[in-house]
């Protein structure tokens, strides 16, 4: 991957709160030659500030910084060739059509978008430009996933029939949701779309194939105002400066992080923005426990589990295929302990750091008439989503040769989405939901 005439591509990058660290990171420290980092765009003026102030602590000069109200001023000002999207997810669309209208690719978060609306209006730009969008489904490129998709596509347990995949997010990872924008739907579509696009992802690409109807089942069970229910709740609204929230084991501090501090409560004369809200204060929109049931094109199904209030976390896939089938479970921790449950997961910046806690992975193959067998997997690590982040970085930034087409497409983001937006269209009416009613993705 480079610009023009051979040097490196300029990327902006719109959106600085957490998640931008591990993408700034990427481009300036690990991909120089291909990638050059020229400009940060945002609401917050103090938020870019502190990524500023980041970079140099790495030793690298600060770039440029733009309000987000002069984006395209910042596109043409700085001769960006490529734009990274790590905005509120409601807003992914405006900064992806405005960049591919400017004649720049984009690089943007999951989820692509939030809505149908929005993503046929993503899909349409793109076909109208010819320009590019990719979406960081950095899951695609864990070891331990690559290995499955080599397993199926190898028939060592022939024709899939049924998937089964639970996941679960544990009261610290979980919790953080709900602290969070993402505890409004408007905002995150919920998660069914925030976290598992990533999950339904997967799965279409595991099987190669697309999702057809779509029933789901899901409720606000632990969280929000149940909280009196269970035995949690406490008299606050956000962690800051609560005496309550003092021993809350669900109460984020964050004058207790550095980092956080500086991107978040210093920033927030700016914008009014609470990233510590209490869990179990009225306003939560979205669920926490959700089931679902698929069936795609190939004629498989798929079951799901998503939740995020488990004392664990990690996750189970199961494929029942004619010859045999093939099981995957990642204990990611095993635990959480009280003193750590206010924490973030394994990192004060989500995903930077391994967590502490013991965790496991195992792929075996189960055939018809053998005894199973597990499936060696190399390069798995418990940090940056398996080791995830630093190959789709070398991919996206790099330029690296991926010999299994591992770079999401807005193709695979529209139909990842469309998973969760027509659990979510379930969930309100309690009927199956035809994808095709929703959006037909070419």
């Amino acid at each position: 991957m480079s610009g023009t005439a051979g040097r490196p591509q300029r990327f902006a990058l719109v959106g600085t709160g957490a998640r931008a660290e591990m993408f700034v990171r990427a481009l300036v420290l690990d991909h120089p030659g291909t990638a050059e980092l020229v400009a940060f765009a945002d609401v917050n003026q103090t938020r870019m500030n502190a990524h500023n102030g980041w970079l140099a602590e790495l030793g690298f000069d600060p770039v440029p910084t733009y309000p987000a109200g002069e984006f395209e001023t910042m596109l043409e000002k700085e001769h960006v060739d490529v734009v990274l999207v790590t905005t509120v997810d409601r807003t992914h669309d405006e900064y992806i059509v405005t960049a591919l209208r400017a004649g720049r690719d984009v690089v943007t978060e999951k989820p692509m978008t939030t809505d149908v609306t929005r993503c046929e209006r993503i899909l349409r730009t793109v076909a109208e430009t010819g320009r590019k969008v990719s979406v960081a489904f950095n899951y695609r490129y864990n070891p331990l996933h690559e290995k499955v998709r080599e397993v199926l596509a190898e028939g060592t347990i022939g024709e899939v029939g049924s998937v089964h995949f639970e996941w679960l997010l544990d009261v610290r990872h979980g919790a953080d949701y709900f602290r969070r924008w993402h505890r409004d739907k408007a905002n995150s579509g919920g998660l069914m779309v925030h976290k598992a696009s990533h999950h339904f992802d997967l799965v279409n690409w595991w099987l190669d194939a697309t999702p057809e109807e779509v029933y789901a089942s899901g409720r606000l069970f632990f969280y929000g105002e149940n909280g009196k229910r269970h035995g949690y709740a406490r008299d606050y609204d956000r962690a800051h400066g609560a005496p309550e929230a003092a021993d809350d084991p669900f109460a984020l501090h964050l004058a207790d992080h550095p980092r956080l501090r500086e991107l978040y409560l210093e920033a927030e004369a700016e914008d009014g923005y609470h990233r510590d809200q209490n869990v179990f204060a009225p306003g939560v929109t979205i669920e926490d426990d959700m089931s679902v049931l698929a069936r795609y094109s190939t004629g498989a199904t798929m079951t799901y589990h998503l939740t995020a209030y488990a004392p664990w976390e990690g996750y189970r896939v199961m494929f029942n295929g004619s010859r045999g089938r093939l099981e995957l479970e990642v204990v990611e921790n095993d635990f959480v302990s009280r003193r750590a449950a206010g924490e973030l997961k394994g990192a004060a910046l989500h995903g930077t750091e391994a967590a502490v806690e013991e965790g496991h992975a195992r792929l075996t193959v189960h055939p018809f008439w053998e005894r199973s067998r597990e499936v060696p997997v190399t390069g798995y690590t418990r940090g940056g989503h398996g080791g995830a982040d630093a190959r789709m970085t070398a991919v996206l930034f790099g330029g690296h040769v991926d010999p299994m087409g591992r770079a999401a497409t807005a193709r695979d983001g529209a139909l990842a989405l469309l998973t969760g937006l027509a659990a979510n269209r379930s969930f309100e009416t309690g009927q199956p939901v035809r994808v095709a009613d929703l959006l037909t993705v070419p």
